[in-house]
């Protein structure tokens, strides 16, 4: 059974950089595309960056691109999400999700909360002066 755990959230001020880390456990991350997702207080859950099983692929939100960089660590079986520039507004829980893809060729990934079966307990991140 894969198991998925966030790290890395924090208090940091707008401007600053965080890195988050969703490791795995229980499954080879290969055979999966991982997304990271974000829900602030009165807000539904969006999709923030996605990577697909081979790392070929990422996506990224219109609020996010050119400040966050998602990327694949298949030695320590880990996706980073990389934020730089942070904005008040990115203050959320954060979570990662794992969507199976299976290893034999890249599939993409998708930023829609269904592709993914599951989902870390999530870190929280708070952006604040």
């Amino acid at each position: 059974q894969l198991q998925l755990v966030e790290s890395g959230g924090g208090l940091v001020q707008p401007g600053g950089s965080l890195r988050l880390s969703c490791r795995a456990s229980g499954a080879i991350l290969d055979a999966y595309a991982i997304g990271w997702f974000r829900q602030a207080p009165g807000k539904d859950r969006e999709g923030v960056s996605c990577i697909s099983n081979s790392g070929a692929v990422t996506l990224y939100g219109d609020s996010v691109k050119g400040r966050f960089t998602i990327y694949k660590d298949k030695a320590e079986n880990t996706v980073y999400l990389q934020m730089n520039s942070l904005k008040s507004e990115d203050a959320a829980v954060y979570f990662c999700a794992a969507g199976y893809s299976g290893s034999s060729r890249d599939r993409g990934c998708s930023q829609g909360q269904d592709d993914y079966d599951y989902w870390g307990q999530g870190t929280q991140v708070s952006v604040s002066a």
